[in-house]
């Protein structure tokens, strides 16, 4: 059955190749991003069912044209997948204001606020995907560079389960995916040289999937997609 998505940061990497499996399936997929180019790649190939959407999760007016692009054409959404965020590699004492600014609109106040306003555009069993990272993962092994990045996916995981509290009389599930290191254009420049054991092509398939049926199994919960051990 076609569904209704909407995934964030689908430029590049995991929201890409998420992205493209779920339009090569027939679905209708919204991609945002604040870049136009690699979105309107997208939309060329699958001109029918892909619709851009340029737009910056830190600018509230850009929130609006997300939403009011849904409400024009009286769209409503089975998925929402949160994917859109930013990696700073700094040692804590280096980590400015506006570093930690920038970790939190991307990773946690970006996504929060469009949840909100979206939450009347989306269908009654509606499943939103938020996609945290094993540095969020309580109990996992941290790593020095990254204490912005990992609270602020911390910080993610949380509001994923309250969301799915309060979003349940809606029945509408909320999960959180913590990657473990993927292979994309974020770790790359975050860590050069580092080669990582999944590719964005294999992790865009998994989440295409579960975007579409984990929440027939799971909600309101913390999920480690990584090959090692969280502790």
């Amino acid at each position: 059955m076609q569904k209704k998505i909407l995934i964030t940061g689908a430029s590049r990497g995991i929201g890409h190749e998420t992205a493209k499996t779920l339009l090569k399936n027939g679905h209708i997929v919204f991609i945002t991003a604040r870049s136009a180019d690699k979105l309107s790649r997208l939309a060329d190939e699958f001109p029918t069912t892909c619709t851009p959407i340029v737009a910056d999760l830190s600018k509230d007016e850009d929130l609006d044209k997300i939403s009011g692009v849904l409400q024009s054409g009286k769209h409503k959404l089975d998925v929402l997948i949160n994917n859109a965020g930013s990696l700073i590699n700094k040692p804590f004492a280096d980590i400015s204001r506006d570093d930690w600014q920038t970790q939190l609109d991307c990773n946690i106040i970006g996504p929060a606020l469009l949840t909100g306003k979206l939450t009347q555009l989306l269908n009654e069993g509606a499943h939103i995907v938020n996609i945290g990272s094993m540095g969020g993962f309580m109990g996992s092994s941290k790593f020095p560079g990254l204490s912005a990045y990992s609270a602020s996916k911390g910080a993610l995981s949380i509001l994923t389960e309250c969301l799915a509290v309060e979003l349940m009389s809606k029945n509408i599930s909320v999960n959180c995916l913590c990657f473990g290191a993927v292979q994309t254009e974020m770790l790359e420049n975050a860590f050069p040289g580092l080669q990582a054991p999944v590719s964005s092509t294999e992790m865009g398939n998994y989440l295409s999937e579960f975007a579409l049926t984990g929440h027939k199994y799971f909600n309101g919960k913390i999920l480690p997609v990584s090959l090692a051990d969280p502790n």
